[in-house]
This record gives C-alpha cells, structure tokens and sequence, in this order.
C-alpha cells in the first residue's frame, strides 16, 4: 500500500482481521478479510470519533 499506510496488526490467512494506520492523519482503519470478500472501516472510541495515533514527524 505505499508508504501512506502500515499494518500494525493482523490476524488470520483467509479469513481475518488487519488493523492499519495512516502515516499521514494518523487514523486507524480495520480490514475484515474473508477469502475474495471484505471490508474496510475506521476505528472509532466509545463516542464515535476514530482512534488516531500519535504521528512522530
């Protein structure tokens, strides 16, 4: 995926969980991956704003 975003977790081979990171904004972002199929969603906390971490520039 370039240099923007990095995995920083993953779980599972065809079926499973992969939690990556935008370099730039910092925004977490959950990947559900099952065979062919899957989707792509923000990480948000209990009040629904998305979990970001801290950038180190």
């Amino acid at each position: 995926m370039g240099d923007r975003f990095k995995k920083v977790y993953d779980q599972g081979v065809l079926k499973g969980i992969e939690i990556w990171v935008d370099t730039e904004t910092g925004v977490n972002y959950m990947a559900y991956i099952n065979g062919y199929a899957g989707g792509l969603s923000p990480l948000l906390d209990r009040e629904g704003k998305p979990i970001i971490t801290p950038i180190a520039k």
